[in-house]
């Protein structure tokens, strides 16, 4: 019962091979340390937007892409109506 494998082209395998070199190294990215953290804060805003909607964003559209320029209104929106947990993750987002 054992299955045969079909044998590639050994031009298939080194096409394959090279664009795994080249997928590897054009994929890496340099980010500066603060861009990083932009990226984190811009996500953590959003998760907190999802995670917070009905309770401090209900007057937003539930769909509305939350970028880094958000963030001054999400923090508003937590602080004002987020209870304690939203005051602690407004303070997360603002350091």
């Amino acid at each position: 019962m054992g299955k045969t494998v079909a044998k590639t082209p050994a031009s298939v395998g080194s096409y394959l091979a090279q664009i795994g070199r080249e997928g590897g190294t054009k994929s890496r990215r340099k980010l500066s340390s603060e861009d990083a953290r932009k990226m984190v804060r811009a996500r953590e805003a959003r998760r907190a937007f999802r995670e917070f909607h009905a309770q401090c964003f209900w007057y937003l559209r539930e769909d509305i892409k939350v970028a880094l320029e958000d963030l001054p209104e999400i923090v508003r929106g937590l602080r004002q109506n987020g209870g304690r947990r939203g005051f602690l993750v407004a303070a997360k987002l603002c350091r």
